[in-house]
């Protein structure tokens, strides 16, 4: 399919909208962590417990879009999904204990997780590998707006509106989100009445065995989950062992989306001169650098400053790792996109739950239980992308 700029672009804004649901459904409420924890009279673990939910609903609810979008079409399940997620984040607004908002944020993500796996399936459908990196990147950008300004809002209202008020803005995105694909986006595949869905874990099993896949899939994977062990942690690093106040974690929050917002732009460009693997490489070094870095400020105990500047290089690094991973690990599945968009979710989110949880489980949230989980992530997805592949994609 070929598109216009004007349609590229319009693609991009609605995408990058359904997409953004689940950093906007993450970051947002990271700040208010300490605010829904005395209000709920629980625990800091309980409240971080709702941050491992919601990833495990997003694990789980990818394998469940991806036939559907096969079978169905993208559209109505990226509807269905997006109507999900509009009633669930209004459900976590009224959340009267923790378990019960712990339930909601799993039932949240369930309706968010739509928007990634069915963006990533029409991105396969309308480009061709190198030109998807390159809209990955586009898509990136757009969708990265939300870390920089979701915890400063989520700060902002948390203490003048109340934290049940970030649930009722985010079920207010979704809603204008809906309203925007049910009218505006183009069905990019008619479906096929042949996929089966009692044969689904079959197509999943099938794919895996496609080391292409597999390779780019579990190294990206991999990489993320550093970054959900930084959004795990982040909170209780910086403001409860550094002691600074939740603006300050905003902006620090902020200042590191906007680096991996930068290191997109820079992947479009490169792309547009080298081929993604040799990029992704590359992007595969400074992560393992970065990584590193932060383990040895960890273990000297560095001052905060001196912590923020690997972290920033490692979050930064995904710029690069992130859009060609997604597209080194699509580019080998054309008739099943949807399902393979959704196994490659669905092995990210787990990885993030993993890592969140050691991150969660671990007594004292020092900068190195954050470093080191950080640091073994950046290490293994490192030795990950340098497996040989079978069939490498062009």
């Amino acid at each position: 399919m070929i598109l216009s700029s004007k349609n590229t672009v319009g693609l991009a804004l609605i995408l990058g909208s359904v997409t953004a649901m689940t950093p906007l459904a993450v970051d947002m409420y990271l700040p208010a962590f300490p605010t829904i924890a005395e209000d709920l009279k629980a625990p800091p673990a309980g409240v971080q417990l709702s941050l491992t939910s919601f990833f495990i609903g997003l694990a789980v609810g990818q394998l469940c879009y991806g036939p559907a979008a096969d079978k169905f079409g993208r559209k109505i399940p990226l509807l269905v999904g997006l109507m999900i997620a509009v009633l669930a984040s209004l459900l976590c607004a009224t959340a009267p204990t923790i378990d019960a908002l712990i339930v909601y944020r799993f039932l949240q993500a369930l309706g968010v997780c739509s928007g990634a796996v069915i963006a990533r399936a029409i991105v396969r459908d309308v480009f061709e590998p190198r030109e998807g990196a390159r809209f990955f990147s586009l898509l990136m950008a757009i969708m990265g707006v939300a870390p920089i300004l979701a915890p400063l809002a989520g700060a902002v209202v948390a203490s003048t509106l109340g934290w049940p008020w970030i649930f009722n803005l985010i079920s207010a995105f979704g809603f204008l989100a809906l309203i925007a694909t049910a009218l505006l986006l183009p069905e990019t595949h008619a479906g096929n009445s042949g996929v089966r869905f009692s044969r689904a874990f079959h197509t999943y099993a099938d794919i895996l065995k496609n080391r292409s896949f597999l390779k780019y899939a579990l190294a990206g994977g991999i990489a993320n989950a550093g970054m959900f062990a930084y959004i795990a942690g982040a909170t209780l690093v910086i403001q409860g062992y550094y002691g600074m106040s939740a603006d300050f974690f905003a902006v620090a929050f902020g200042s590191n989306a906007f680096g991996l917002i930068a290191l997109t732009q820079l992947n479009r460009y490169l792309l547009k001169r080298h081929p993604f693997s040799a990029i992704l490489k590359v992007g595969f070094t400074i992560l393992l650098v970065a990584g590193l870095a932060l383990l040895v400020a960890g273990a000297l105990d560095a001052p905060l400053y001196i912590f923020l500047m690997p972290l920033f290089l490692f979050l930064a690094s995904l710029g690069m790792v992130m859009p060609n991973s997604m597209a080194g690990a699509l580019a080998t599945e054309d008739t099943r996109a949807g399902a393979a968009s959704a196994l490659s979710g669905a092995l990210t989110f787990s990885s993030a739950f993993v890592s969140s949880a050691v991150v969660g489980m671990v007594p004292d949230k020092t900068p190195l239980a954050l470093a080191s989980v950080m640091g073994a992530c950046a290490v293994i997805a490192f030795l990950v992308s340098r497996l040989p592949e079978k069939v490498p994609p062009e």
